[in-house]
């Protein structure tokens, strides 16, 4: 918390946001779906791949953020199972972005001490990325900061068809699927986030009420925050997103974490 306070100065607009927050209160972990790429790029009167970079650009602020707040985990929605059905040429480009982001970021969560966790069926996705995405968590599994937790081609549906199958096929090798009993404690143990607590808080932004099949599971006593802010004008700081809004005549938001975070309820 000290560490993301250092980064602030009184003229900020996070600042008094920031000091508003109890740091005996900050959640251990905070799960986020980052929606509204599109429509960002669309108001804008800018491709969509443009929209999904600014995306990219907020990604990283709420990484090192979340870091320097000493958050203990933070799980991304990055890639459902159903985004398979857009265009091709966009979901290439999804997985182009997301290696750029791994090389591109790798070393500075390094610096950071950050762990990357992948959570989601990881045998579809296309082999290079596979390989990059392994390589980053090997790279970073020593590091004992915040666990960036991504969920890839995830469906929290078929979080639980997986975790029911894994109890299934544990027991029929053991001969005692007769005797099988499913408790709660059991699926917990054999979904993605095995051994992992559940979300304190889930952000949702872009103003949908819904939680698009995300951690159906783990979010039955989470907190939620939902915005209208689409996710690349999430970030107060780092505005300008490499130019892409420059002159586009619509007014960011004044949002950021700070205002999810003082925003919870005692």
């Amino acid at each position: 918390m000290q560490a993301f306070l250092e980064k602030l100065t009184p003229a900020d607009a996070e600042f008094e946001l920031a000091r508003a927050i109890d740091p005996e209160r900050l959640p251990a972990h905070i799960a986020i779906i980052m929606d509204g790429n599109g429509r960002w790029a669309r108001r804008r009167h800018l491709p969509r791949v443009a929209g999904h970079e600014a995306g990219m650009q907020a990604t990283r602020v709420t990484v090192e953020t979340c870091a320097r707040l000493g958050i203990k985990i933070l799980t991304l929605y990055a890639f459902s199972t159903e985004n398979w059905k857009r265009p091709r040429g966009e979901v290439e480009t999804l997985w182009r972005l997301l290696r750029k982001y791994l090389r591109r970021e790798l070393p500075e969560m390094l610096r950071h001490g950050v762990r990357l966790r992948v959570i989601g069926r990881l045998e579809a996705l296309p082999e290079g990325v596979r390989r990059d995405v392994f390589e980053a968590v090997e790279t970073s599994a020593s590091n004992r900061g915040m666990l960036l937790n991504v969920a890839l081609n995830y469906s929290g549906r078929a979080e639980l068809v997986d975790a029911v199958t894994a109890l299934l096929e544990e027991a029929r090798a053991a001969n005692r699927l007769a005797g099988l009993k499913v408790t709660e404690e059991a699926i917990a143990a054999h979904l993605y986030t095995a051994g992992l607590p559940d979300p304190d808080l889930l952000i949702r932004t872009s103003g949908e009420m819904r939680i698009s099949n995300f951690l159906l599971w783990q979010i039955a006593y989470t907190e939620l925050y939902l915005t209208e802010t689409l996710w690349p004008d999430f970030w107060r700081r780092d505005r300008r997103f490499g130019g892409l809004s420059g002159g586009s005549g619509v007014r960011p938001s004044e949002e950021c974490l700070a205002t999810a975070l003082s925003a919870r309820t005692p």
